[in-house]
This record gives C-alpha cells, structure tokens and sequence, in this order.
C-alpha cells in the first residue's frame, strides 16, 4: 500500500531542540510522517525538511560538516521546503562572530554578529544579552509562511547572536533590540526565523501549519 503523507525530515545532528520541533509539527501535521533523522536517504526521500538548532555555532558547523550535512542542506534547498530555525539559520550565512570566528554555509550573503557587552535600547536603557523572551516580529515581505500570523505578533527568542543580511529582499521580518535584526530570512525554498516557533505557542503553531501547507518559492 501506498504512503501518501507529506514526509518531514528533522536533520539530527545532535545540535537542535529536535524532539520539541517534532511535537510541535506533530500538531499541526498528525496526519503526515514526521522522522527525526541523521540518515542522509531519509533526507532525500523528505518532501520537506527542518533544520533546527541551538548552541555554539563552532560545534554546529563541526557536525554539520563530519557529518556531511553541508552538502545535504544545500541540496534539500534546491529541492525542497527547508525551514531553518535559530543557530540553523545562522548556519545559513556566510561568517559568525561567535566563537572568535567561523565560517558557516554561505547559502545567503551575510553573517552573525554579537549583540555586545553593552547593549543599549534607543532611549539608553541597557538590554540584556542573550536576547531572551518574546518580542515583536515585523513582517517586511507578503509570504505563505506569515498566512494569518498578524503583523508585529510576538514570537520567543534565544540567542546572544543575530543575522545581518547583506540583502534586504532577503530579509522576511526585522526585530528591534538595540540594532534591528533580521528575525526571519527567505529565499526560494529557504525560510529561515531566528526565533523558535515551537516555543511560541498559538502564532509558533501557525507558522509551523504554514510551513507544512507551503509547496516552495512565493
């Protein structure tokens, strides 16, 4: 008997929130197949995949490559919808700052850099850093993964880091803590968010729905 379920491949590379982001699609998708996977068939045979992560982006980028999940990701990206998540879209650009420098995958133009040890808003204030919590997400393009998300809704953020894209048509959403940043990038079939939609309850959940519902490109 045929399987006709939408098959999502988590990329296991022993650096992402994993079991969480699968629950998380399990809800929106329960009728589809979602696999945790290292196994780079089970990547091939995906009709989507989501690349999650979190940590330093040295030890990411160490097991992205042994791994030869480098290739792996790139190729998903030609094919298929990719939804990167935090340190995964990090992974995405060309350098991060963190870890006195690495170089990443260089799939976008751009690179991570650190929100410093003196962090200011615009009034003075002093933010800390990370940058943890919710905070408002500004939608700067018209996308199928924003579908009936509202504008400047709050997502939940952690990172110490953040996305400077070098092109703005890039840039799907901004952030504002001290510097705007980039919270979400798009390209193709990339959809990228700094913040974590499986921790950002009703709008995380939609977002996520949306990326099960969208069929690539714009």
């Amino acid at each position: 008997m045929s399987d006709f379920r939408t098959r999502i491949a988590v990329l296991d590379y022993g650096m992402g929130n994993l079991h969480s982001a699968a629950k998380a699609l399990e809800h929106v998708a329960p009728d589809d197949h979602i696999v945790v996977t290292a196994d780079p068939l089970e990547v091939a045979r995906a009709d989507k995949v989501v690349f999650p992560g979190v940590g330093a982006i040295r030890d990411c980028m160490a097991e992205i490559r042994r791994l030869g999940f480098d290739d792996l990701v790139r190729t998903a990206i030609d094919e298929k919808p990719v939804l990167a998540i935090c340190v995964g879209m990090q992974a995405v650009m060309g350098h991060s700052e963190e870890n006195g420098g690495v170089d990443c995958l260089d799939i976008l133009p751009g690179n991570v850099r650190y929100f410093g040890d003196d962090l200011r808003a615009g009034d003075g204030e002093r933010l800390k850093v990370p940058h943890m919590g919710w905070n408002k997400v500004h939608q700067s393009i018209d996308h199928p993964v924003w579908h009936g998300i509202p504008q400047d809704t709050r997502f939940y953020f952690v990172h110490s880091y953040y996305v400077a894209a070098e092109q703005a048509s890039d840039v799907a959403a901004t952030c504002d803590y001290g510097p705007q940043f980039a919270a979400a990038l798009a390209r193709g079939n990339l959809f990228a968010v700094q913040f974590h939609p499986e921790k950002s309850h009703t709008a995380g959940l939609q977002l996520l729905k949306n990326f099960v519902n969208w069929d690539g490109e714009n």
